[in-house]
Formats: C-alpha cells, sequence, structure tokens
C-alpha cells in the first residue's frame, strides 16, 4: 500500500472531467483574486496574474507528475494568492498518486507556503493565528483525504485481484476434475471392452476350430459373437484415449457403498427403486454409482451430521433418475470440482445433471442417465 500509483495521462472521459474541472476551478479562483486585486489597485497584481496561470498549467500537468507539478505550485503560492486554489488540488493530486511518506511532504510544503502568504498578505477578518491554524487544518484535510482515497483505490484493485486469481484457480480445478473424470472412464472402458473381446475371440476360436459342430452350437456361437460384437462396438464409441484399471461392474454396489457412510457416522436414507447396477449397461451403472459416491461426499463436507437422502428410480428406455438431498448447513460457493466432475460423467454417459442448488432449505443434486435396452 505504500508503492507509488502511476497514472498517466488522462484516458477516459471521467478522467479529463476531473482533469477540466479542476484547472477551471483554479483559473476562476485566479480570476477573483486578480479581480480583487484590480479593484484594491494592490500592488501584487503582476504576481497574481503570472503566478496564477503557471499554477494552473502546473496542474494541468499534475496528473502524469503529481510531485513535482503539485511543489512547483506551491512554490507560485507563496507570492501569488491567486495560485492558492491550484496548489491546493495539485497537493490533493500528489496524495492520491504517490506514496504516504511524498504526500506528506508536500501537504507540509503546502501548510508552510500558505503560512509564509499570510504573512506576507494578512488576508485580514481575523488574526494570524487564526488563519495559521485554518491554513494546517486544510493541508491535513487534504493530505488525509487523498491518502484515504488511494488506499481505498488500492484496497479495490487489490480485492479484484484475488477475485481474478481465484476464478482462474477454480477453472483450473475445474479442468482438472475433468481430466480425472475422463480418465476414469476411460480406466472403465478398458475393462468392459476387454472382456467383450476376450468373450468374441473365444467364441469366434471355438467356431475356427469346431467345424463338425452341431448347427444349433453354430447358431448358438455365432450369436454370441455377433451380440459381444454389437456391445463391444457400443463400448468403443465412448472410450477415451487414455486406457487404465478401474473396478469391475460387480463391485458397483451401492448398498455396500452407504453402509460404509454409515458406519462413518452418516446417516442415509436410501430409496433404491429396485436398481440394481450390475443390471444396467456398464457405462450408466459407473456413472450412477459415481454421482451417488460424489453426491455423499458433499453432503458429508457441507452438511456434517445432517441426514441425508438418496434416490433411485427409473427403468429401460425411461431412463434412471438420480436425487441426493441433504440439509444445507455450509452453504456451496459456485461449482466445486466434485460437481464438474459428476456433470463431466453424466454428459459422457449421454445423460445429464438437471438440478444441482439450494431448493428449499436444502442442496438437491438431480441427475438423469440413459437406460438403453
Amino acid at each position: 500500500m505504500t508503492a507509488d500509483v502511476r497514472p498517466g495521462p488522462a484516458r477516459t472521459r471521467r478522467d479529463r472531467a476531473i482533469r477540466v474541472g479542476g484547472v477551471v476551478c483554479a483559473l476562476v479562483a485566479a480570476g477573483v483574486v486578480v479581480q480583487a486585486d484590480l479593484d484594491g489597485a494592490s500592488g501584487w497584481l503582476v504576481a497574481d496574474v503570472a503566478g496564477g496561470a503557471a499554477a494552473c498549467g502546473a496542474l494541468w500537468l499534475s496528473r502524469r507528475w503529481p510531485a513535482t507539478m503539485a511543489l512547483v505550485a506551491v512554490a507560485l503560492a507563496v507570492p501569488a494568492a491567486s495560485a492558492s486554489v491550484a496548489a491546493g488540488i495539485a497537493t490533493l493530486m500528489t496524495a492520491l498518486y504517490r506514496r504516504s511518506a511524498v504526500a506528506i511532504g508536500v501537504g507540509a510544503a503546502w501548510v508552510a507556503a500558505t503560512l509564509a502568504r499570510f504573512w506576507l498578505r494578512p488576508p485580514g477578518l481575523a488574526p494570524y493565528p487564526v488563519w495559521a491554524l485554518v491554513a494546517v487544518l486544510f493541508g491535513v484535510a487534504l493530505t488525509g483525504w487523498g491518502m484515504l482515497a488511494r488506499a481505498r483505490r488500492q484496497l479495490v484493485l487489490s480485492l479484484a485481484e484475488r477475485v481474478r486469481r481465484a476464478e482462474e484457480e477454480q477453472r483450473r480445478r475445474v479442468e482438472q476434475a475433468r481430466h480425472a473424470e475422463r480418465l476414469a472412464i476411460a480406466r472403465d472402458m478398458h475393462d468392459v471392452l476387454a472382456h467383450r473381446l476376450s468373450l468374441l475371440a473365444l467364441h469366434a476360436g471355438a467356431l475356427e476350430f469346431n467345424a463338425r459342430a452341431d448347427p444349433e452350437e453354430v447358431v448358438e456361437a455365432a450369436a454370441v459373437v455377433r451380440s459381444s460384437a454389437h456391445q463391444a462396438l457400443q463400448e468403443l464409441r465412448q472410450v477415451i484415449s487414455v486406457l487404465r484399471e478401474a473396478p469391475v461392474l460387480a463391485e458397483l454396489d451401492l448398498h455396500a457403498l452407504v453402509e460404509e457412510v454409515r458406519r462413518a457416522g452418516m446417516e442415509v436414507d436410501m430409496h433404491d427403486g429396485g436398481v440394481r447396477l450390475p443390471g444396467l449397461p456398464g457405462l450408466t451403472a459407473r456413472a450412477a454409482y459415481r454421482i451417488v459416491q460424489e453426491g455423499l461426499t458433499n453432503a458429508r463436507k457441507h452438511a456434517p451430521g445432517r441426514p441425508v437422502t438418496v434416490r433411485l428410480d427409473g427403468g429401460p428406455e425411461r431412463g434412471l433418475a438420480i436425487e441426493v438431498r441433504n440439509a444445507v448447513v455450509h452453504a456451496p460457493r459456485g461449482e466445486g470440482a466434485g460437481l464438474a466432475g459428476m456433470r463431466e460423467r453424466a454428459e459422457l454417459a449421454g445423460g445429464r445433471v438437471e438440478q444441482a442448488g439450494i431448493e428449499e432449505g436444502e442442496f438437491r443434486l438431480a441427475v438423469w442417465l440413459p437406460w438403453p435396452v
């Protein structure tokens, strides 16, 4: 918060308006002082005209060189009362754009110049000590106001930068979650294809080496080959480039998963609607298992100690509907990596996340997955 701010030239309409407005105010003040000199036949007329004009020129350049131009205007304000407003505005600009030490130094110079001018040209109406106190108070107010505004602007910029970095980090984590989910699906697909192709090779080999088999056996083996080839082609369309190991369908037991989280102290109300994952197509079964697993993980993270309801319903051609509900304790901020992974898995399985948000005081996750015949 102590570094200088380099404003440069005014670029926006607001910047130009403020710049022009400051110079106009300084010119008006200078004109008032000059007019008073003319009315009173003051001997300071030349100093006020020249000093006021020069101070307004310095004020025009003060956005690019705040401290330097402020000191010039402050020096001109000693002999020229018409330069006092321009010097005050330039002092404020220094406090807005330069670090605290420089701003305080320029503010002190403005106070000293004002005291010197009051000594050389007493304004009257009040004794010198009163005007000296007014000068000190004005100098403190100008410098303090500028430093406060600068600190607030820097705080806003710092918060905006933090938000930008947090958004970038969130996007990065979402991309990592999607990549990890794709790898997990690829591992699952490897096992499925290996099983299908090995079965296909087995029956094709039986047909090759058992040429004298009964026609019924040949028909049966050919049917198995055709069915395995068809299923393998369906699975192949969904394969991702990287292949690694993963659990087989027999291990995708939702009831075992629920029992595991119950033993960990979580209250889960399970309604499976008669759905058994091993009886579903491979990709749908694996997606359903991972989505329920992630839903329970999120519930444990954001609503510890609160009951969770898991519902499954559906059938062939109608699709599989999955719903996970839990009370809201710590409302999630935005879409985390877990939810991003669920969306990715559901989409790759041909399904969709229909809802993932707060509804009537509960967090509701609703997912639909295809269930082809």
